[in-house]
Formats: C-alpha cells, structure tokens, sequence
C-alpha cells in the first residue's frame, strides 16, 4: 500500500468543505409539500464525513467558511457537539449564505432541494488555508463540491501542495453535484486534476464514468487511476457492491443489505467507516466492508450527521446481520 497511507493510523483529519443545514420533513415517509413540521440537522457532505470520523474516536477539524448568520451559528455549534475541531472555520459576512438542504425521508422518490446560491463555503480563500499546520494532522480528507467555485478551488489546491509538503496522504470523495458546477467538461477537467494529487479516491460508477466521459468508461478510469503511483481507489456499484484498486491488486466486495429510509448520507457514512478502519489498520476489504456496514445503518436512520454509528453500533450491526452480499 501507498506508505503515506501509514499515517493514517495517527488518527488525526483535516476535512476541507462544507458544513450546512438540512431540514428533514417530518415524520418520516412525508413529502415536502404536504410537510408542516421540519427537523433541523447538521449536513453538507464535508461537515458529516468529520462527524462520522468522530464518531469512530477519531479527531477531525474542518476547514471551510459558514455565513454569518443564525444558519452559520446553527453549523458551528453542532460541528462542536459533535466534536469537530471548527478552528478553522472562518465566518464569511456580507451576502454569502450557508447551504441548505430540504429533504424527505424516503426511499421512493425521494425529493432533496438544496440551495446553494452564493454559498459561503464557495469564499475559502488560500489565506484561510495557509492558516492552517498541516504538520498537526495525519491526513486530509476533501469532497469534490469544494472544486467547483472560486476562490474555494484555488484555495483547495493550495491546501493539497501543503498537505503534500508535510507528507500527508489525501483523500479525495468525488460527490459530483452537477447543480454547483458551471459545465459538466470543466467539472470533468478539475475533478482529473484533483485525482492526480490524491492517494485515495472514492467515488460510484456514475461520477468515475462522468470523469472518463462515458458511463461505461469509469472501470477503466478507476483502473487506471489505480494503476498510476499505486494510488489506492474504491469503485462503488450501489446494490452490486463495491472494486478495490490497489495498484495492481483488484479486490470485490458486497453490500449489508437493509429496509432503508431514504438514500441520502450513504457516502459520507461509508468514508467515515472506512477511513477510520483503515486508520486502525484493518486489511483493505475489511475496510471497505466496514464502510459499506456504516453506509446500511446511516440510510435506515433519520438525518446524515445524526446518523452516523459509533463502534459499538457498528459492531452490533455486524455481529446479527447475516453478512455482505457476494460480490
């Protein structure tokens, strides 16, 4: 495995991106429009992976910008509830407003609206980067949202020569949102350009066939991606389970199938799990299969942030659940 890898064991993560808030419509199984009552939750896809790492007993801090506002407060006190280092989390004032997202647990045709326009986490900027000792952390662990606007994409790549610097492996969750980027070619450009610095990336089928420009080109792009330095890279199939890359070594696994809820925070919980079972230095498919278990429990719950297991929970899960699909 990639020796930079090694330091994960250290256990301590810097999560570059977003934190926001997503109001649930409630009780479960309500459509929106038909919805009276929300509950509130902390989310963005950056803000939950820090909480799940937390939630395994590891340290994460996030590095971003919240807006100066109740929304921006409302982040702030939940990332410190649930234990997320916000030193690094500055305020952006003036028109810049926190991400929100409205959702519905559901499984079928579940409806999620998020509202983006003039985000604050897009106003990271590369002194708020530079602000930061990356000689205090293991690891960086980024998703592909903060690429799509500046000065965040400049601010970020400055974050990964730093991080590299300093030695420091990086991660990299390709969570392709289409509604953020200005095309899909320039998304496709600096999502590639992301991948040649990262050590570890992660994505679906979907986003490694956008990357590739064909659905049925992302294998071969995840292959290759792997094949290039020994990076290590995980494909993931949905229902079909997940491929492993490893430099040459291909390795599949199944998923823990559940009644599940609703469909959303399944990536953030399997970053986290797997992540924090690599940390422990469990062999790679055991890793990814920790991942996967973290994913099945987050998506029969409420909420992504509140949602995610801690090791007790993970272990019950896996002790009376049958076991992984075959892959």
């Amino acid at each position: 495995m990639n020796t930079r890898l090694d330091k994960l064991s250290g256990g301590r993560f810097l999560v570059i991106g977003r934190a926001g808030m997503d109001l649930y419509a409630d009780p479960p199984g309500t459509r929106m429009e038909e919805a009276t009552h929300f509950t509130a939750a902390l989310g963005g896809s950056s803000a939950n992976i820090a909480v799940a790492l937390c939630r395994h007993g590891l340290q994460a801090g996030l590095l971003t910008r919240v807006s100066a506002d109740a929304v921006g407060r409302f982040c702030l006190t939940q990332l410190a509830r649930y234990g997320v280092e916000t030193r690094h989390v500055s305020i952006e004032g003036g028109e810049a407003r926190n991400s929100l997202a409205m959702v519905e647990t559901r499984i079928n045709d579940c409806q999620s609206v998020i509202y983006r326009n003039g985000a604050a986490d897009f106003q990271m900027t590369v002194s708020d980067v530079e602000a930061v000792d990356f000689k205090a952390f293991d690891a960086v662990i980024t998703t592909g949202t903060v690429l799509a606007a500046e000065p965040s994409r400049c601010a970020t790549f400055h974050a990964f020569d730093l991080a590299r610097a300093a030695g420091l492996p990086l991660i990299f969750d390709i969570d392709y949102r289409p509604y953020s980027w200005a095309s899909g070619a320039e998304a496709a450009e600096v999502y590639s350009r992301a991948a040649g610095y990262c050590d570890v990336i992660i994505g679906n089928d979907v986003e490694f066939g956008f990357m590739a420009g064909a659905y049925d080109m992302g294998l071969a792009k995840a292959r290759n991606l792997a094949h290039d330095e020994g990076r290590l890279v995980v494909y993931k199939m949905g229902e079909g389970g997940a491929i492993s890359f490893l430099g040459q070594q291909e390795i599949r696994t199944g998923i823990y199938a559940v009644d599940a809820l609703k469909p959303t925070g399944a990536g953030d919980a399997f970053m986290g799990g797997f992540v924090a079972a690599l940390s422990k230095g469990l062999p790679l498919p055991e890793a990814v299969l920790a991942g996967s278990a973290c994913a099945a429990i987050v998506v029969t719950r409420v909420g992504c942030a509140p949602a995610m297991p801690d090791p007790a929970e993970l272990a019950a899960f896996l002790r009376d659940h049958p076991g992984p699909t075959l892959p």
